[in-house]
């Protein structure tokens, strides 16, 4: 679809009520919705229980918030089926079932957001916890939501107009390990205000994790010990968010929604190592000295407006959205190399020092039009969205600059010369614009005990790529695809407390940034060559769901849930057959479509009150999630790369009335995670993450909270296999084999709330 064509669907859109509006008398506004007053209060909250008849699971922000989590992420290690493959403590890249995060959707109010990821995730920790209303995991797709969803989707559903009747502040301060201490400051306020209902919120909170590694690298497994490398590494920085949702009646049926969110994440991750020849720390064996700063500042925003009213015996909607990053980050890397062949300091001893200035800005601009109304045997929802994404990448670095190093080994390096200018990287300039054209159609029903709903979406996809670090006969391509994507779900209930639901669903995941980007990355894997694959189709997906569900008197809840994915035209590297820049024995690989691969696994939740034995003030949440699948590449079966085989959570909280008190334990273990790709094979491993808490309340105003964060001290531990050419992989020819171990430290925060 042109472009300028989806620029007049959107201006039309915007414009279609304005003859409604218009007749519509503003002094007939509707009744404000009645809001909820905030208040300290002593009552444990479990998991919500959903109306939808597609499987949600729904989790306010006051299930997790005795805890204190800073951000989503830190929300989400508690829900069920959500792993992480990440540095210790860091909580970003959401893996659903344990897939890439590139096979789950983030939505924040039900719409989708971009992300700098290079394979379209959005990093979920950027979004402070304090501004979430509650959190939604969407099981399976229907077909008024994106179907970009094949694990499924995470709703972040933001405090709204409606979600207090109040205010509230937050202050405190997080010790770390190192006995640095980082602040958090929040306030909000939400009622009546401007004819309507308001609600604007501001958060500041510091974040830091200061880590130690150490690495052994051997020749090969068993074998001789070649170098050790002990390495610190400290990421800290400040997170500033601010929302607002204004919600105001218009006419005697219309309502007028605006939104927004702006969070800013500014961090500094500071790398120092040292190598050691044979493991012998001492200057005669000293190898390197590194020094590696990377400066990030982050901007996330969404802008939203809608519009319903009372139209044709339905009700319709309008809405316009606008969600966009800015990444900036700025990393240099020093290196003093000593001992690089047996000749004394300083012959052919050398200082390396590398620079790169990453820029990428990515916006969306969705309009959607829906209509909804009775059809006789239920409910008939129909509509269209369109979407505008530009995304532009700007990676700029310098060539190696080396020079013979000035200081002998044990000597405090100085860094020698200025930094060669900076020019692109290979793939480093390009812009992608994508056009999304999504019309779809949703029946929904009920009968008896049944509950029903099926629809249809179709995605038509335009995608125009420029790399301008490439030939100019290759910079330029297009391309376009469509799906039709068909989902259905059911909803049994066999009584009040029971029921069964059933969901299949087809959904899509697109091909990721860098492997459409048609650039030649030399030595990229291994020392074989990348080159990217503009022509790549989406990968797809069937899925089937089936669950059960029981209310464990007024407020628990417990469910299982079984389920599976059958994805086609995966996307993996192949070999082209074209010998690789490194020489003979190395090749140019290039992402391609080959094979398919399945997912398949087991789901269950627990969330209640020990009512049953007489301990209604103690409330225990159990989830464990079984995970596996398989595909084939090159060099046999194995499982999707870095989904661990099982991920749970298990703990309690216990109410203190008499003592206006509560405390609390929750305790997080996830398994194994084996990847493996061209040139590497890693097998990632992380112990267990206990949390405790202790919370005292003065009156219904004030509540002091003490957490404890990681006090098992868990560390993440890495076994990599390295390999240079496909055929040393394959014959197990080890280049190097490298044991990394990575820790974070316990950490202490401390809360005060006043509500008012």
């Amino acid at each position: 679809m042109p472009r300028s064509l989806l620029a007049v669907a959107i201006g039309s859109a915007l414009a279609f009520p304005a003859a409604s509006i218009a007749q519509a008398s503003a002094a007939a506004a509707s009744a404000p919705a009645q809001l909820d007053r905030v208040e300290v209060v002593g009552e444990i909250v479990y998991r919500d229980r959903t109306e939808a008849t597609a499987p949600v699971l729904s989790y306010d922000l006051a299930y997790f918030q005795r805890f204190e989590p800073l951000t989503v992420g830190d929300m989400l290690k508690r829900v069920p089926s959500v792993t992480f493959v990440s540095d210790v403590l860091e909580y970003d890249g959401v893996r659903l079932r344990g897939l890439d995060s590139g096979y789950t959707q983030i939505l924040i109010n039900g719409k989708r957001v971009p992300g700098a990821g290079l394979d379209r995730s959005f990093f979920v920790d950027r979004i402070p916890a304090e501004i979430v209303e509650r959190i939604e995991i969407v099981r399976s797709a229907s077909a008024d939501r994106s179907g970009d969803a094949v694990a499924g989707a995470l709703n972040i559903v933001l405090r709204d107009g409606y979600s207090i009747d109040g205010g509230y502040l937050r202050a405190g301060a997080t010790r770390f390990n190192d006995d640095e201490f980082e602040p958090t400051f929040g306030a909000f306020w939400g009622g009546e205000a401007l004819g309507g209902n308001l609600l604007i919120g501001a958060n500041l909170q510091g974040r830091r994790n200061p880590k130690d590694k150490f690495s052994q690298r051997f020749d090969e497994p068993g074998g001789t010990l070649d170098d050790t490398e002990v390495q610190t590494d400290v990421r800290s920085g400040k997170d500033y968010a601010f929302n607002a949702d204004y919600r105001v009646g218009v006419g005697e049926t219309g309502e007028l929604h605006l939104s927004g969110m702006f969070v800013r994440t500014d961090r500094i991750q500071d790398e120092d190592s040292i190598e050691y020849r044979s493991g012998i720390a001492n200057t005669a064996n000293l190898l390197t000295i590194n020094d590696n700063d990377l400066d990030i500042q982050t901007d996330n925003y969404t802008l939203g407006a809608g519009l319903k009213w009372a139209m044709a015996g339905g009700e319709t909607e309008i809405r316009v959205d606008r969600a966009g990053i800015t990444d900036d980050q700025f990393e240099f890397e020093n290196e003093f190399e000593y001992l690089r062949d047996s000749n004394p300091f300083p012959e052919d001893d050398r200082f390396t020092r590398d620079v790169t200035d990453l820029l990428i800005e990515d916006t969306d601009t969705t309009a959607e039009f829906a209509h909804e109304r009775d059809a006789g045997f239920g409910k008939l929802k129909f509509g269209l969205q369109a979407t505008l994404k530009d995304r532009e990448t700007r990676i700029l670095d310098a060539t190696r600059y080396r020079v013979t190093i000035p200081n002998a080994p044990g000597v405090r390096p100085a860094i020698p010369g200025p930094t060669q200018p900076l020019s692109p990287a290979p793939g480093g300039l390009n812009t992608i614009e994508e056009t999304r054209f999504e019309p779809f159609v949703k029946l929904s029903g009920a009968a008896n005990a049944l509950e029903w709903e099926a629809g249809l979406r179709y995605e038509q996809t335009d995608t125009e790529i420029n790399d301008r670090t490439v030939a100019a006969n290759l910079a330029r391509t297009e391309t376009d695809y469509g799906f039709l994507l068909p989902s259905a779900h059911l909803r049994w209930n066999l009584d009040e407390a029971n029921r069964i639901t059933a969901s299949v669903a087809r959904t899509v995941r697109r091909p990721d940034f860098n492997a459409i980007s048609p650039a030649l990355l030399e030595a990229e894997a291994g020392d074989n060559d990348v080159l990217g694959n503009p022509l790549l189709d989406p990968e797809s997906a069937w899925g089937l769901d089936v669950g059960y569900e029981r209310r464990l008197g007024e407020r628990g809840i417990v469910g299982v849930n079984l389920f599976y994915r059958d994805i086609t035209d995966l996307v993996e590297l192949a070999n082209t057959g074209v010998e690789g820049s490194e020489g003979p024995g190395t090749f140019v690989l290039q992402p391609r479509n080959t094979g398919d691969g399945q997912v398949w696994g087991a789901e269950f939740d627990l969330s209640t009150p020990l009512s049953a034995i007489g301990l209604d003030n103690t409330g225990v949440f159990v989830n464990y999630s079984w995970l596996d699948s398989e595909i084939e590449d090159g060099f046999g079966k194995r499982r999707f790369n870095n989904q661990s085989n099982y991920v749970y959570n298990v703990g309690f909280i216990q109410e203190l009335p008499s003592l206006e008190a509560s405390f609390g334990v929750t305790f997080r273990k996830q398994g194994d995670a084996p990847s493996r790709i061209v040139g590497e094979e890693i097998i990632t491993s992380y112990d267990g993450d206990l949390e405790a808490f202790i919370e005292k309340r003065f009156g219904k105003s004030w509540a002091v909270r003490l957490t404890g964060i990681n006090l098992l001290d868990q560390s993440k531990d890495e076994a990599f296999d390295k390999f240079t050419t496909i055929e040393d992989q394959i014959n197990r020819d080890y280049d190097e084999y490298e044991l990394e171990t990575e820790t974070g430290g316990r950490a202490v925060q401390l809360i005060v709330r006043y509500q008012f």
